[in-house]
Parts: C-alpha cells; structure tokens; sequence
C-alpha cells in the first residue's frame, strides 16, 4: 500500500525536498555567518560580507523558485476556490464536471445539478484559468468546457459561452487538436446566433467544417460535429426568418432550416435517442413557423415519449411546451394550458427556470385571454421574475390585465406574427 508521500507527482516531491534542503541550509548559513562574525571585526569585514551576500544570494534564488506556488495560493485565498494543481485533482473535476452534465435536466438528478452548476461554476471556471494549456491536460479541460457549454446555453449567456470557445480553441491551438479546434469553432457560432450576430455564426459553421476535412465519415466523433453544424445552421436559419419580412425571403429560410435538419438526422452517427429527439423538436419548430400545427403534433409527441423514456425531462418538457402552442394555434385552448401546466411542472422540478418562465407568460395570457385578469397578471408577474430578459409580449398581456384595455387576441398571434412570437418565447432547441 503507499503512503500518502508516495502518491503525490515527482514535481510536488522535488519541491518539498527543495523546501526542506532551503531550511537546512539558511540555518547553516545562518550560523556560519554568525560565528565568523567576531572574526570579521579584527579581519576587514570580509568574511560578514560574504556571509551575508551568500544569505541575500540564496533567499533571492529561493524567493524566485518559490514565487509561483505563492501566488497561487494568494489567488486560492483571495477567491476561495479550489486550486487543482495536479493532473489528479484536473481529472477529479472533470469528471465531476462530466457527471453532474449527465444529470443536468434529468429527470432523477435535474435539480441537483442546476444547483451544482450555480455553486460551482465560478470554481470550474477558475479550473479553466490556472491551468496550462499542454497536451496532458487537453481532454480533461474540454469535459470541463462540455459541461459549461451546456450551463451557458441553458442559462442564456452567450458572451460567457463566446469566451469559452476561445478558450477552448487556444487549447486545440496550443496542444494540435483539431477535433477540439473543430468543436470550438462550431461553439463559437451557437454564441454568435444567440448574440444576434448571424452572419458571423453562419462563418463560424463554416471554419469548423473545413478544420479537419480529411476526418469526414472516418469516425463518430466527426459525424457528430457534422450533426450538430446542420443543427446549428437550420437554427440561423430560423433566426432569419423571425428578420425577414413576409413573403418569399422569410419562406425560403425555412426551407433552409428543415434541408438543415433533414441533413441532420442522416448524419448522425447511428442510433442516438438524444439527437433523435432534438432534431424532432426543431422540425416541429419548423412547422409550426409554416403554420401546420398538425404536422408539428406528429412529431412532438413521438418525441416527447423518447425523452421521457430517455430520462431528459427537459427535452420532454420542451415538447409538451410546443404541443400547447400547436394545440393553441388550433384553437383547442384548454387543451394548451393543459399541456403547458404539464410542461411548466417538468420545467420547475429540474430548475430551468427560463423553460418555467415561459409556460407561466403562456398561462397567464391564456388566463387574461379567458377574462381572469387577476389569475392571468399574477402568472405573468411570476413569469416576469424567472425570464432572463425582458419580454414585449409579457408586458403588453400585463397592461391589459391591469388596466381596462382589451387584451390581445391570443397568446400565439397568428400569420406574420407567430414568427417573431416563437422566436422570442421559445428557445430553439439545439444539441450538446
């Protein structure tokens, strides 16, 4: 059995060795000094200024050997993070990491982990930062970077998601990765679209694709990034229509984004119920911008079983969502705010509170709608407290809740409108 000595890395051995020959040292130093001390008052001063130049000469190169793991425990003081400052400790937080991803938006371990990514972010990040970028050290910090992606996705902060993929492409850069390099550019367009910035997303799909073209159909993990670019490029697409007026231009980016999608669920490498299921989703996404309601309900609810036999309650929970907005666009009302009290529950079990917001401004302008005005503003008040931005349409079913103005005529306004309506409460629903 070894020692706990034994099990720490050769660098932490030689450095405590170090530390230990310094002490024995100083005080030989020390003492030598003085000892010859009364000698150098009848010899010059020569032997005191060797002695304690030899002293000055040594706490310098001490002082300088020393100075990293210093700072680093200054820093570890200061923000009151964990430091991992061997390949053990990076693995353990990767993996940890690793794990607490699986369960996030599950539906055993959902609520465990959003509050286990809200505490431990900061740390993961701070992981991220102190560590070198060196080729030992490549995949346990892209695990770090998977499981933050996904937080960030979910949390909505596509500027903490755009710095991340530079990281993670200074890592690839850093060690020759191209896998990682070809992973972190296509990031790096799902923060640009989430930022507005579409046709630098689109340039990004287009980086990633060309990284490493010797690749292509050689391996799971490429046919995977290639799923997830189709993925990535069908939801530019339908970003484009919500921008684009009425007419042939908003129509042919719809086409786009179902050829995307269809692309999509070919390329993906075998059976992949997680893959299966996003893809269903945004083709439901896709007909419900057509304005065929039916057509999304034949894919919702085949989707919606597979996650829930998946486990995902927030894929599931996305699905019972979109059949409320199928159902409403249907004029079957009831049954929305069935299926979006259903989807609100799964949303709120599994902390994604943007999800729960949303079905909360759904049934509360469903209710305003209904003629509750009092049921209907609390809703939406409560929706307002979750959502992580201000929401036009939340704001104007309130005022007609409050005041003795008629309310709008439907949560999902039809034609032009339900474009921008599904663009703005309902987020695309993409891979990982």
């Amino acid at each position: 059995m070894s020692t706990p000595d034994e099990e720490k890395p050769k660098g932490e051995r030689r450095r405590g060795d170090f530390l230990g020959i310094s002490a024995i040292a100083a005080g030989l130093l020390s003492g030598l000094a003085s000892e010859k001390l009364s000698q150098s008052l009848e010899s010059g001063g020569w032997i005191k200024v060797a002695g304690w130049s030899l002293t000055i000469v040594f706490f310098v190169i001490w002082a300088v050997y020393n100075a990293p793991v210093v700072r680093r425990k200054y820093r570890n003081w200061r923000t009151g993070a964990a430091v991992t400052s061997t390949p053990s400790e990076l693995r353990a937080a990767a993996e940890e990491a690793e794990q607490w991803l699986v369960a996030l938006g599950s539906e055993a371990g959902g609520l465990a982990a959003a509050e286990w990514f809200e505490q431990n972010e900061p740390r993961l990040r701070y992981v991220l930062a102190s560590e070198k970028p060196v080729a030992a050290a490549a995949d346990d910090l892209a695990r770090i970077c998977d499981a933050l992606d996904a937080w960030y996705v979910r949390q909505r902060q596509p500027e903490d998601l755009l710095e991340l993929s530079d990281y993670l492409l200074t890592v690839a850069e850093g060690c020759g990765r191209q896998d990682l390099e070809e992973l972190a550019t296509a990031r790096g367009a799902t923060a640009y679209r989430l930022l507005g910035e579409l046709d630098t997303a689109i340039a990004r799909i287009g980086i990633s694709a060309n990284v490493a073209p010797s690749r292509r159909g050689h391996s799971r993990t490429a046919a995977a990034l290639d799923t997830r670019r189709q993925v990535e490029l069908a939801l530019v697409h339908l970003a484009r229509a919500d921008a684009a007026p009425a007419g042939n231009e908003r129509d042919e980016a719809v086409a786009h984004a179902r050829s995307r999608l269809d692309d999509a669920r070919l390329s993906r490498p075998g059976p992949d119920l997680a893959a299966d299921v996003a893809i269903s989703i945004n083709l439901a996404i896709v007909q419900l911008y057509q304005q065929d309601a039916e057509g999304a309900l034949d894919l919702l609810k085949p989707a919606a079983a597979r996650a829930a036999a998946a486990g995902d309650r927030s894929a599931q929970a996305h699905a019972f969502e979109l059949i409320g907005v199928a159902a409403w666009m249907l004029k079957r009302r009831d049954e929305a705010v069935k299926w979006w009290g259903r989807a609100e529950h799964h949303y709120s079990e599994i902390d994604e509170r943007e999800g729960q917001g949303r079905c909360l401004q759904h049934l509360g302008s469903a209710a305003v709608v209904a003629g509750d005005r009092e049921g209907g503003c609390r809703l939406l008040k409560q929706s307002g407290v979750l959502r992580s931005f201000e929401s036009p349409l939340l704001a104007q079913y309130l005022e007609a809740g409050t005041r003795s103005v008629a309310a709008p005529p439907e949560p999902a306004p039809r034609g032009r409108g339900v474009v921008g309506w599904l663009r703005r409460t309902i987020e695309l629903w993409r891979l990982r």
